[in-house]
């Protein structure tokens, strides 16, 4: 079994926590208090150093997608629902229904909505992009501001437009 190290990274929507193998991202998640702090090894492997690095840039501005390899355990459902998220392009939403559609089947709708909200890589899996099919901003398990945030940064990088919501 590979050692589990984490690190913790304070950026412009939060502190989030970077944990994972010396092999690839296993976590980035939001830090709201001391009771969610992390098991492991304190430390950074090459892989978390490289992960901050991208995180910096793409607060930053300077990067638009992240080139690193991460894994999370999940059902083969969750899987395809976490590569489809993977698709959604930066600065774009897409609501929860076109994620169902895109999975093949519109009734999946609220499975696809609950395995979203079970991504434990967040950002690097884009699940904030996903929002209501009325273009309203609808769960997100970082918290609404974080979400808001996120895609406003993204919108007004695409399109120079200062906000989305």
């Amino acid at each position: 079994m590979q050692e589990y190290y984490y690190t913790y990274y304070d950026s412009p929507v939060g502190v989030i926590k970077i944990g994972g193998t010396e092999t690839y991202i296993t976590e980035l998640a939001f830090v709201d208090n001391s009771n969610q702090m992390a098991y492991g090894i304190p430390g950074v492997s090459d892989i978390l150093h490289q992960c901050t690095e991208q995180l910096i840039e793409f607060f930053q501005g300077r990067r638009r997608s992240f080139n690193l390899p991460i894994h999370q355990e999940g059902t083969e459902f969750q899987q395809q629902v976490w590569d489809k998220l993977m698709e959604i392009p930066f600065g774009k939403t897409i609501s929860y229904m076109d994620l169902a559609k895109k999975l093949g089947n519109p009734k999946v709708v609220r499975a696809a909505a609950s395995t979203n909200g079970k991504n434990k890589i967040a950002i690097i899996i884009p699940c904030h992009r996903v929002i209501g099919t009325d273009k309203s901003l609808v769960g997100y398990s970082g918290g609404m501001q974080r979400k808001k945030w996120l895609l406003q940064h993204e919108f007004r990088l695409v399109n120079g437009i200062q906000t989305l919501f």
